[in-house]
């Protein structure tokens, strides 16, 4: 112990070649030398030196001479450089002013969900053989990638109970569009007919690509929170190719399916119709409701928010129609040696044939968050997934009904304006504005849902609330406490 005391005493040979030889001098030196020496960039001066030398040139801006003058008449008023710690720091600060929707209430849905991911699934996804694959659309993919993309597409063909699906696409929206490309090219027809009731982004991308491709695009009202059937009635003709639908809707609404697949059916179009995966776990396959072409997105099974991306889009179909599915399909086979093998066995992207015969422009696919969907769907298992989606629509219902027994002082409260059926998601009218209930219940770590002001079709004083498993019934009960507190 007494030798350990002395050499601890011992100032180091660094300590004493700083200024000064006391312990004020010591911390002195230290406060004067900046982060800023703490080098994270790895040219030097000395490196610099050497490249002008090499290159001929004194300096930066003899290399850039070929620029013109007036061009380069400009001040950058850049701060002074910040070192590596400093730079983390400053992010830190930043990260600290979002607040996650994991340290708040969330009832906000609108295609994007805040579902439970099972630890297996980030364990599984993490191996390199997965995480670190390169283009893994290419032929020379290995084994393993094909198969998992051969299993996403078995279980989305069970879910959605249609003969073929495809690896994946982007996302909701360029499935939705995707889906009626497809029903454009199988019928030779050059109408498109959209819900609006289905995912305004849905619609913004369906616009954007009929504008490219020459293809008429006419929205089909709503009536109670489902497709009006008079409305649909109006619009259908023999130009017509497809009706685009949602069930669940993006009001929540259960779609009467079968009713509009028939009404379509007469006038010799086809219908596609986006689906929820969980949701079908319990409610009727779009193969048992007269759905041509269904599509939707993986991004609640398996895949966090991410900010709203990326996604997962999907399409299924009947498979008279397969040729016609964009993106890739991948087949199960036998090699020379009759041991099982898995293929590309359809390639219909611009990259793998000519332009002019490809079905889309879509250059990849989300392999990844697709695999997230698979180990997902496996490790859940069908009356895993029948469980989350009881939970999920019971606790919305229960949320629903609370909310609607509120009233104020006037008798005015909220409530559904829509009867028609839903699964985990509804449309709640309160009598102020969506924007300033939603301030009000932001303060206290709640979030409501998704104020439906701006999108045609919805008031002002409307809010899209969605109910997971990941809402507690205790969540609830505070959330409709402090909706009753500001209606007091």
């Amino acid at each position: 112990m007494e030798t350990v005391a002395k050499n601890s005493s011992k100032k180091s040979d660094s300590e004493q070649n700083l200024k000064g030889s006391s312990d004020k001098g010591f911390i002195d030196e230290l406060s004067s030398y900046s982060m800023r020496h703490i080098p994270y960039l790895p040219h030097t001066d000395q490196d610099r030196e050497e490249m002008f030398n090499f290159l001929k040139v004194k300096s930066i801006n003899d290399l850039l001479e070929g620029i013109p003058k007036e061009l380069r008449k400009f001040d950058l008023n850049i701060p002074q450089g910040k070192s590596e710690i400093e730079i983390i720091e400053s992010f830190k600060e930043i990260a600290e002013k979002n607040i996650p929707a994991s340290s708040q209430i969330s009832f906000c849905g609108g295609g994007v969900y805040n579902r439970f991911i099972p630890s297996v699934v980030g364990e599984i996804l993490s191996k390199g053989e997965f995480y670190t694959a390169y283009t893994p659309y290419q032929p020379e993919a290995s084994q393993g990638t094909l198969q998992a993309v051969f299993e996403f597409q078995t279980l989305i063909c069970n879910l959605t109970n249609m003969d073929a699906a495809n690896a994946s696409v982007y996302d909701y929206a360029t499935a939705a569009i995707e889906s009626a490309l497809m029903a454009c090219r199988v019928t030779k027809r050059k109408k498109i007919l959209i819900a609006k009731n289905i995912n305004p982004e849905a619609i913004a991308v369906c616009r954007t690509y009929c504008w490219g491709a020459n293809l008429e695009l006419e929205i089909v009202d709503f009536k109670d929170g489902t497709v009006d059937l008079d409305s649909l009635e109006k619009h259908l003709n023999e130009n017509v190719a497809c009706l685009v639908i949602s069930s669940p809707n993006f009001a929540g609404c259960i779609e009467p399916v079968s009713k509009i697949s028939e009404i379509v059916h007469k006038k010799g179009a086809l219908l596609v119709s986006g689906v929820d995966l969980i949701g079908l776990s319990i409610l009727k396959s779009p193969g048992d409701s007269g759905v041509d072409i269904s599509f939707g997105d993986g991004q609640a099974l398996g895949n966090f928010m991410n900010y709203g991306g990326p996604h997962v889009g999907f399409i299924s179909c009947k498979k008279e129609f397969i040729r016609q599915l964009p993106g890739r399909i991948v087949g199960l086979t036998a090699d020379m040696e009759g041991k099982r093998a898995f293929t590309l066995t359809l390639q219909t992207r611009e990259q793998h044939i000519r332009r002019e015969h490809a079905t889309s422009n879509i250059c990849t696919n989300q392999s990844l968050n697709a695999l997230a969907v698979l180990i997902y769907l496996t490790y859940m298992g069908p009356y895993g997934l029948r469980g989350i989606a009881e939970i999920s629509l019971s606790r919305a219902h229960f949320l629903a009904s609370e909310l609607e027994k509120i009233k104020t002082k006037y008798n005015k409260g909220c409530h559904l304006p829509f009867k028609a059926p839903f699964f985990n998601e509804f449309v709640l009218e309160i009598p102020i504005s969506a924007a300033e209930f939603i301030e009000k219940l932001t303060k206290k770590n709640i979030l409501p849902g998704l104020d439906l002001n701006g999108i045609h079709g919805y008031k002002t004083n409307q809010i899209l609330v969605s109910v997971t498993e990941m809402n507690t019934m205790n969540q609830i009960k505070i959330f409709v406490q402090n909706v009753k507190e500001i209606f007091s």
